[in-house]
């Protein structure tokens, strides 16, 4: 079992997930983030952590769709381990529904 992360998180990107997380399973795009299945410990510490409540366990029903898009992210963006800064209008997007088509495919840029 992993976690991953959903749709909330997409231009929420909170991050306090991040630093939580004892095996650093977290990747960066430039508005999402996701979970590596494979380095995932399914310990659980981050779901509580995200303001956005966008982590689930994959055995979640809603989460089904998301291991996919978090396993092929996760092999191409970068690896995180601090929190970083959210999106200054990160608040106003937590809860919005149908954000999948602002998902960008592209890493986070340093």
């Amino acid at each position: 079992m992993t976690y991953v992360v959903t749709e909330n998180c997409i231009n929420c990107k909170f991050m306090d997930c991040v630093e939580v997380c004892p095996v650093d399973c977290f990747y960066a795009g430039e508005n999402f983030l996701v979970i590596n299945p494979e380095e995932c410990i399914d310990c659980g510490v981050c779901e509580p952590e995200c303001p956005a409540e966008a982590i689930l366990p994959d055995s979640d029903e809603r989460a089904t769709p998301w291991l996919e898009i978090n396993a092929k992210f996760a092999a191409t963006w970068p690896n995180i381990s601090v929190k970083g800064t959210p999106p200054a209008d990160a608040k106003e997007w937590d809860g919005r529904p149908d954000k999948l088509p602002l998902l960008s495919p592209e890493p986070q840029k340093d």
